[in-house]
């Protein structure tokens, strides 16, 4: 009887198992949600850049320069002679504050103080890594960020709210060569 009912259970086995099939899931996700998400930030983008090319079309003080990282500059101080801008590994130091765009001091540059930053290995505001690549020693820079190359959806957490563009008067101090 044990021979039998092992027999039985080995063929049984055997027969259940012979052919592997995957289970299909109970609902299948499509990729709208996320073509969706993608659109309206392409939207919300453009709406932004919008805005931001009126903003500077109306603003007599300064000559905006598009910058290929997504932000626009200005020289307040530009320094024509031929020296060296920082790169890759280069330690900076610098001064700034930021500002909303329509010039409401968010922080001021005593509070932010001086900063040294270490060129791309480093985490910052990803406008003003690219736009200190710019600079050399002694020049004075306005960037303004539009919200997706600064703090974003999320803010900073303290006083920047969430899509907020932003104008960043930034002092390039010294450049520490690596």
């Amino acid at each position: 009887m044990k021979n039998s009912l092992a027999f039985l259970g080995g063929v049984l086995c055997c027969i259940a198992c012979n052919t592997i099939e995957a289970r299909k899931p109970i609902s299948q996700r499509t990729g709208t949600v996320l073509s969706h998400t993608i659109k309206q930030t392409k939207a919300l983008i453009a709406a932004e850049n919008a805005f931001i090319a009126s903003f500077i079309a109306k603003d007599s003080t300064a000559v905006y320069t598009t910058a290929p990282f997504g932000c626009w500059y200005a020289y307040n101080n530009k320094i024509e002679a031929e020296v060296a801008s920082p790169v890759e590994g280069d330690v900076v130091t610098f001064e700034y504050a930021i500002s909303d765009i329509f010039d409401t001091e968010i922080y001021s540059k005593s509070e932010l103080g001086i900063k040294k930053y270490t060129i791309d290995r480093e985490d910052f505001i990803p406008a003003l890594q690219e736009g200190l690549k710019l600079m050399k020693v002694g020049e004075t820079v306005t960037f303004i960020i539009p919200s997706h190359r600064a703090f974003g959806v999320v803010g900073d957490g303290h006083k920047i709210a969430m899509n907020t563009t932003l104008k960043s008067k930034v002092t390039l101090l010294n450049i520490t060569q690596k």
